[in-house]
């Protein structure tokens, strides 16, 4: 099970990630220090990176291959940008005027985001599923991402959030994540098996801008009291939901792969693609698209918790799949 976790990132990421929030509660002042070499700024410059990196490794042959099977595409992209959102946005209406409006806005926020890349495409490998199909799906999904997430933020924060400018959001989001994707998708004939070759230490790059990211983050909030209005009754609550979140959306897609008479290889593939969401987006993006800097950790906290879960509960759901179908599930 240990080495398991490690291949699909439940590791000392999940740890280090609540450490940030710890570190945050404990030491804000060097988070909310402004400056050219801020911690701020370097995670800016990070999130270009971040991204270039991700390009360079994109191999247009890998999501060449996955282009075939367009019904599984449509649902993986249509529970990622529409089913959840819309599941969401049902609730809303018990959240209105309330205290716990901005953790709904959180959530949201995770319902609006694109699916995870790496984490994904390893569940769907090692249930045995449709391993093109998985790697289209969730590049794309990463892409579509800059933009359809700020247009579902739009919706809601043109009238929760002061300064928040839908073009201005999208600009920014193209030169700091779009130009330096596709910069590296160019550069990839060049310098993609480097980076392929390299892929471990570029994620621990990735993984260290976004604690940087986080740790920030829950500096501004917690240095202006963002959370002295929810209790640990109320956080809790908010990780079963997310839990419950994760369940009914997977079965909701395994439900339309039923109807759809997809394969069992494809109903892997869309059940793990279209129910995940990505951290990486998530922390870059909360940058850029919540013009308050203190409400980007209650922001945060959703994906955060998410995250974990959707980890968890998909190692255990994929391993199972996966001696379902007779296929090796050692790790080795």
């Amino acid at each position: 099970m240990g080495a398991f976790a490690a291949r699909a990132g439940f590791d000392w990421f999940i740890g280090a990630l609540i450490g940030m929030i710890v570190l945050a509660y404990i030491w804000p002042t060097p988070g909310i220090q402004e400056g050219p070499f801020s911690l701020s700024e370097i995670a800016h410059y990070g999130v270009a990176l971040i991204f270039f990196f991700y390009g360079l490794r994109l191999s247009p042959e890998k999501l060449k291959a996955g282009l075939s099977t367009w019904k599984l595409h449509l649902v993986v992209q249509f529970s990622t940008f529409i089913l959840f959102p819309l599941l969401l946005i049902l609730l809303h209406g018990f959240f209105i005027g309330t205290d716990y409006e901005l953790l709904w806005l959180g959530s949201f926020y995770l319902a609006a985001l694109p699916s995870t890349v790496s984490s994904s495409v390893v569940m769907v490998s090692i249930a045995g599923g449709n391993m093109p199909a998985a790697i289209f799906n969730a590049s794309i999904s990463s892409l579509l991402g800059i933009f359809i997430t700020p247009l579902w933020m739009s919706l809601f924060l043109t009238t929760n959030a002061e300064g928040f400018d839908i073009w201005e959001v999208m600009g920014n989001l193209m030169l700091q994540v779009l130009l330096p994707v596709v910069l590296g998708i160019v550069l990839h004939r060049f310098w993609g098996a480097y980076a392929e070759k390299h892929k471990k230490k570029l994620r621990y790059f990735d993984q260290t801008i976004i604690l940087i990211i986080v740790y920030t983050s829950f500096c501004e909030s917690f240095a202006r009291n963002m959370f002295e209005d929810y209790s640990l009754l109320n956080l809790l609550v908010l990780g079963a939901s997310m839990l419950l979140l994760f369940f009914l959306v997977l079965g909701l897609i395994q439900g339309i792969g039923n109807v759809l008479g997809f394969s069992r290889e494809d109903k892997v593939t869309a059940v793990f693609c279209g129910s995940k969401k990505s951290l990486v987006h998530g922390t870059v993006m909360s940058k850029v698209i919540f013009p308050d800097a203190n409400m980007v950790g209650i922001m945060l906290l959703p994906i955060m918790m998410y995250h974990a879960l959707q980890l968890l509960v998909a190692s255990i759901i994929a391993q199972a799949q996966a001696r379902k179908a007779g296929l090796d599930v050692s790790g080795e």
